[in-house]
């Protein structure tokens, strides 16, 4: 790795710049002044990027948010490929990183002090690794491939570093493309969406072993791709019908059930659109979900569990692969993909509005971001 980069954050160079707009800084290199004054206090965010992609991204990268929201650049961890998807231990001490490349792999970051350093970074045991989370007893980490279509565990080691692999199921159908893998609110089951099979599957999860126990398909087309939990019930982000539906989950039983169906965008949207991301607030009150092609979010009302379309914010940027709330809720912050820009949509608690801000944080290729909060 290189030296210190410019806010001491150990094994980092200096990363993308920050543009405030009307908030006080300017865009290009360096700190923003009214980032700067903030950036010791500021919240750690991570954020990852396509390095083999033209304009290239840097892999994954360091920026410090600011009280104010604006994102300033910290450092680069040198040697991370490909970095599209970040999952987090259970403590919140160590972060880990899909490398989404035809050999896929996965590398583990130590952020227990402060100065993030890789541990490690090993095969994923697959094609394309395009989602990752970690058991919340912090043993494993899941992967999913989107280019086999494989789901992969391995062990965590004591230093939190990438460990053994414990197993590998394929999903079924003539060209799967699993997007997705997490545990269930009741920590027994693990489930995986697959924009391929057009299918969500949920697995008996034993001692690093997955077996197959369900699959629910979708109507052919629907290209299911991610998921969020609120206790008993699930939402469905589809990328290729534009859709969300929502599910009924029965923890004892291990199955889901399809019930309401949505679409992600405004009723005056036209032409193509993928939808890429959807969110959840902590009381479970909104739903957010991103809309590529349109180029906005989509804001949901949630009425015991069902949900109601309530405005399609613009992001500001182009292809909108993934969104991230702060720890705080406060605003939204969008990884606008082929604009290369990260925007921030500030958030009404109590209405779930969100309303475009000048801030915008440039990063080439960009695919997710993260907040160590």
């Amino acid at each position: 790795m290189s030296a210190v980069g410019a806010l001491g954050v150990a094994g980092a160079t200096v990363g993308c710049a920050s543009a405030a707009g009307r908030s006080g800084a300017g865009a290009g290199a360096g700190l923003p002044s009214t980032a700067a004054a903030h950036a010791h206090e500021g919240l750690m965010t991570f954020i990852g990027s396509y390095t083999s992609s033209q304009p290239a991204g840097r892999g994954v990268e360091i920026a410090m948010r600011a009280m104010n929201g604006v994102l300033a650049p910290s450092g680069t961890l040198d040697g991370v490929a490909d970095a599209s998807f970040f999952a987090w231990s259970p403590d919140h001490e160590f972060l880990y990183v899909t490398n989404e490349q035809p050999q896929g792999s996965i590398t583990a970051i130590d952020v227990s002090t402060h100065e993030p350093r890789i541990i490690n970074t090993a095969p994923s045991g697959g094609n394309a690794p395009t989602h990752l989370s970690v058991h919340p007893t912090g043993e494993y980490v899941l992967t999913a491939h989107y280019g086999d279509g494989t789901v992969a565990v391995h062990r965590r080691n004591p230093d939190g570093g990438i460990g053994e692999n414990t197993a590998l199921v394929q999903h079924p159908g003539a060209e799967p493309h699993a997007h997705q893998v997490l545990v269930d609110p009741s920590g027994k089951w693990v489930v995986t969406v697959d924009l391929g099979a057009d299918s969500v599957f949920v697995h008996a999860f034993d001692a690093g072993e997955l077996t197959q126990h369900q699959q629910l398909a979708l109507p052919a087309g629907t290209g299911p791709r991610h998921l969020v939990f609120k206790g008993t019930t699930a939402y469905l982000l589809a990328e290729l019908n534009s859709t969300i539906t929502v599910l009924g989950w029965d923890p004892e039983a291990g199955n889901l059930t399809a019930g309401q169906v949505i679409s992600s965008r405004a009723p005056e949207a036209a032409g193509e659109n993928f939808p890429a991301e959807i969110a959840i607030t902590r009381d479970g009150r909104f739903v957010y979900a991103t809309n590529r092609g349109d180029d906005t979010v989509a804001v949901f009302s949630v009425d015991n569990g069902a949900l109601t379309f309530q405005s399609a914010t613009p992001t500001g940027g182009n292809w909108p692969r993934h969104c991230a709330l702060d720890p705080e809720e406060t605003s939204l912050f969008v990884a606008n993909q082929r604009a290369g820009t990260i925007t921030r949509l500030a958030r009404d608690a109590e209405t779930g509005a969100l309303t475009p801000t000048p801030d915008s944080y440039a990063c080439p290729s960009v695919a997710a971001i993260t907040f160590h909060g």
